[in-house]
């Protein structure tokens, strides 16, 4: 038998330019255990993908702020304080950087995004100011404002209650900094070699393949030893 996954999109799942790498639609609609869709995008982003896939919408979104599964979403974050940062940050002269119809936040419910091109030092001082409100990730494809008390692993042991899949019997694949905490919760931890050094230091193993080839060998080995 195969293991439940729960696979990062982002960097894990795409291409080096971004793209969802075909093999995803050869390799994950007839996985035989649950798939677990955890991602730093807003909660519409994974609830496509797996709606493409022809699998439950079994998803975590926001770093752990949405999780959806057996139909029931359940909101884990507060957007209140990781928006007032926010808009302090673009008092001081800060911007978003996502341009005009920013299609990235606005389905965004309990943190917001800003563009790798964000003033970091100003972010990461407005957001101290904030005295433990706030956190900010930086994914590698975005900066993320949100509550300190929400993650993708946190998220994936309720996702894994609903289940009744206990969170150590899960794979997980990822490559950045807000995997961590799914790898921490998770049976077998994965870092695809894209993965940036607090991944690699929170994965149990940190593969010799990047982007979707490093989750390909990962599911492919899975397989084999499942039969």
């Amino acid at each position: 038998m195969v293991p439940p996954l729960a696979l990062d999109i982002d960097g894990t799942l795409t291409t080096p330019t971004g793209r969802i790498d075909p093999r995803v639609f050869e390799l994950l609609p007839d996985w035989d255990a649950p798939v677990v869709l955890a991602t730093g995008k807003a909660f519409p982003f994974p609830v496509a993908l797996a709606h493409f896939l022809g699998r439950p919408e079994t998803v975590i979104a926001e770093n752990g702020g949405v999780a959806h599964v057996d139909g029931e979403t359940a909101i884990l974050g507060d957007p209140a304080a990781p928006r007032a940062v926010v808009e302090a940050f673009e008092a001081r002269g800060g911007e978003i950087g996502w341009g005009d119809g920013d299609t990235v936040n606005r389905w965004r419910e309990t943190e917001v995004a800003l563009s790798p091109d964000a003033d970091e030092a100003l972010l990461r001082e407005v957001a101290a100011a904030a005295e433990g409100r706030v956190e900010v990730v930086d994914t590698g494809y975005a900066y993320h404002v949100k509550s300190p008390d929400v993650s993708k692993g946190t998220a994936l042991q309720r996702v894994g209650d609903a289940l009744d899949v206990a969170p150590e019997a899960f794979v997980a694949v990822g490559d950045s900094e807000n995997d961590a905490s799914t790898f921490g919760v998770a049976g077998e931890a994965y870092a695809v070699a894209n993965a940036d050094a607090t991944a690699r230091e929170a994965a149990d193993i940190v593969l010799d393949e990047a982007y979707m080839d490093g989750t390909a060998g990962v599911l492919a080995d899975m397989r084999e030893r499942g039969e």
